[in-house]
């Protein structure tokens, strides 16, 4: 199943949205998972594997625990909140906006995986426009 990386951006700003303060306590678990398998400032196409193993990001519902596609924004929150607002985005409609600058992202997928830890996978960087939802 290929994920369209403009989907996987949408969902990951409208959880970089939320402050880790002042979520209900429904939300704050999901954003700390958000920030645990998408956020690395320093993360480049060669760390996939180590990244996913040192995080323990996992896919639940799969034979062998092994997530198919793991996207890493090399960036901070801040980095990524930007462009809900006035000089990092151009509103679209709605919650919807899109970056003014090109906005880089690591994807993973997984190339082979008997179970989870044993895996691997393969990195591409790439820095597309893509739109965001808040």
């Amino acid at each position: 199943m290929e994920i369209h990386q403009s989907a996987v951006i949408l969902l990951l700003v409208l959880a970089a949205s939320f402050t880790a303060y002042g979520q209900p306590h429904d939300i704050k678990p999901c954003y700390q998972k958000f920030l645990n398998q998408h956020l690395g400032l320093h993360v480049s196409e060669h760390d996939c594997d180590k990244e996913i193993r040192k995080r323990g990001i996992t896919a639940s519902g799969t034979a062998n625990g092994c997530k198919d596609i793991n996207t890493f924004l090399p960036a901070n929150k801040n980095n990524i909140k930007v462009v809900c607002g006035r000089n990092g985005g151009t509103p679209q409609g709605g919650n919807l906006f899109k970056s003014n600058h090109p906005f880089p992202v690591v994807t993973c997928k997984l190339q082979s995986g008997q179970r989870h830890p044993n895996f691997q996978y393969r990195g591409k960087k790439s820095t597309p426009p893509y739109c965001f939802e808040v």
